[in-house]
């Protein structure tokens, strides 16, 4: 198997990302291209030991910044390294592609280069947010700021799919975000998409839920339009961020609470191995014509090993055709 990784997107790259990528090399004996400035590859290549993995670099000359247009700098910039790492997938040279540079450019590069799966109107961003029992989906998170029904019923499908084939959900429970459990709840939008979603036979639907049982893992797939999905994904970071700033801050404040702190140490470990998003490292962007993995922007080298772990994933369970057959 063959996965195009893109060396220049993200805030780390490129040596977390080529750490990465060998590292997923040497654990899931995968085939790596690099794609990006080949002087700068080789150059991080030499750092590390890679004569047990098969690595090879594809040429790029360009790099699509994170506060750049995306679709007008995917078409201006040809060259740039989400371009060609797409263009690989394209031409049956690469499985899947894997980047952490900017979202917009790595969608547009999809849309252009991959298309649509045949019946698919719009593409979804899900996500994998840790919860109290697992990592569970959540969908549209920024592709799609505005949606209809339909978009939101076939977000439900290809989430529930994900979640069956790529996380090992029997039969996973799908939910609409929403202001009430009613289905009269909601506006225009999330009334007429519990209909559908309750009409369809497709998908395990369990109807609304609400913003506080997002992380309680009662739920395997909670569907919503982009703007409302990015905001929440947004919120749950920052969130996080700051209640393990103020714990840290608390603790440090005596020699009592420095030794709780001690003892609780294990504890702490493990709540923050399940809020790290790098133990999921990324996820497809659902409905287009090839398996494409978003990373987060600030991924590190673990992150991207997962992220080339869950592309293979989808590679092996036909991920595409499933979703395809599905719609």
């Amino acid at each position: 198997m063959i996965i195009a990784v893109d060396a220049m997107g993200g805030d780390n790259a490129p040596d977390e990302i080529i750490k990465g990528s060998i590292e997923a090399a040497k654990e899931n004996g995968v085939k790596i291209v690099l794609v990006g400035d080949p002087q700068v590859i080789k150059e991080h290549l030499h750092r590390h030991k890679t004569d047990d993995v098969e690595i090879s670099i594809e040429p790029s000359s360009e790099v699509v910044g994170m506060d750049e247009h995306p679709a007008t700098a995917v078409r201006k910039k040809k060259d740039s390294s989400i371009v060609v790492a797409t263009k690989l997938v394209r031409e049956g040279k690469a499985d899947a592609i894997v980047s952490a540079g900017s979202t917009g450019a790595q969608m547009a590069a999809a849309l252009f280069g991959l298309k649509r799966i045949k019946g698919i109107e719009r593409p979804a961003i899900v996500t994998v947010l840790p919860t109290l029992k697992g990592g569970k989906i959540l969908l549209d998170v920024g592709a799609n700021v505005d949606s209809k029904s339909k978009n939101l019923l076939q977000f439900a499908q290809m989430g529930s799919v994900y979640a069956e084939k790529i996380l090992k959900i029997p039969s996973p429970k799908v939910a609409l975000v929403n202001i009430g459990e009613e289905e009269t709840k909601g506006n225009e939008l999330a009334q007429e998409s519990y209909k559908l979603m309750a009409q369809e036979s497709t998908i395990n639907f369990t109807g609304n839920i609400e913003g506080r049982e997002l992380l309680s893992g009662d739920t395997d797939v909670m569907v919503c339009d982009g703007f409302l999905g990015n905001v929440v994904l947004k919120f749950a970071e920052g969130m996080a961020a700051t209640i393990f700033g103020i714990l840290k801050e608390e603790l440090q404040q005596s020699m009592r609470t420095k030794a709780g702190a001690a003892l609780a140490y294990p504890a702490f470990k493990a709540i923050k191995k399940k809020m790290d998003y790098s133990e999921y490292g990324g996820a497809p962007l659902l409905g287009v014509n090839g398996v494409s993995i978003i990373c987060h922007g600030s991924s590190n080298a673990k992150a991207i090993k997962n992220a080339i772990g869950v592309a293979e994933e989808c590679v092996k369970a036909n991920f595409i055709e499933v979703i395809s057959e599905t719609i």
